[in-house]
């Protein structure tokens, strides 16, 4: 189920790579290339970051096969996409609590500290949107708004509490993407951000 569970997210956010690249006018490899960093950038940082031999996204084929469906979806059918882009955003929702919990449970898996673990679930939730913002010459969104990459944070801390009291990695991994995805979703509903810093003036301006 968690298996299937990735390839949902690693589509979804593959779309809203995909989608991005549509924003900018970028043609079908633009498109492509936007939708497979989105969707696996994430993974592949932590597994290097962990020392994984060979990341999952080049293991299974299927991550990368899933992002090139996701690209070629959006440039047949951007117009119909973006109407629907609310539900989309739901979608990014749940993959963000699939993300958050399968970076915790591999970071715990290796051995990684708390600290490391709760790195390591944001990473892997946030790593492949920020790739793709930069690609685009923008500031990654999740820099500067959302309640993004904190509801994937906590999510890790509730994996970890659970881990601590020797819960099941059933219960700890679906209790993660519940948590991280409800406080996402609640973020949305009622527009959470984080405090903005105010704009310093300097010398340079």
């Amino acid at each position: 189920m968690l298996y299937y569970l990735d390839l949902l997210g690693t589509l979804v956010f593959a779309i809203s790579g995909a989608l991005r690249a549509s924003k900018h006018n970028l043609d079908i490899l633009g498109v492509l290339v936007l939708s497979v960093v989105t969707g696996v950038s994430g993974g592949i940082i932590r597994d290097m970051i962990i020392g994984d031999n060979l990341p999952a996204a080049f293991r299974n084929e299927w991550y990368l096969m899933i992002c090139v469906i996701g690209g070629i979806l959006v440039f047949i059918a951007t117009p119909k996409i973006a109407k629907s882009w609310n539900v989309v955003r739901y979608f990014d929702a749940v993959g963000l609590g699939v993300f958050a919990a399968i970076g915790a449970t591999k970071a715990l898996q290796y051995g990684a500290g708390p600290i490391g673990v709760i790195m390591l679930s944001a990473i892997t939730a946030t790593g492949g949107g920020m790739l793709r913002d930069v690609l685009v010459r923008e500031i990654p969104a999740v820099l500067h708004r959302d309640f993004y990459a904190t509801a994937a944070m906590l999510g890790a801390v509730v994996l970890l509490i659970l881990n601590y009291f020797e819960c099941s990695q059933f219960v700890q991994i679906f209790s993660t993407i519940a948590v991280t995805t409800g406080i996402r979703f609640t973020a949305m509903y009622f527009q959470v951000q984080l405090p903005i810093a105010k704009r310093a003036e300097t010398e340079l301006d």
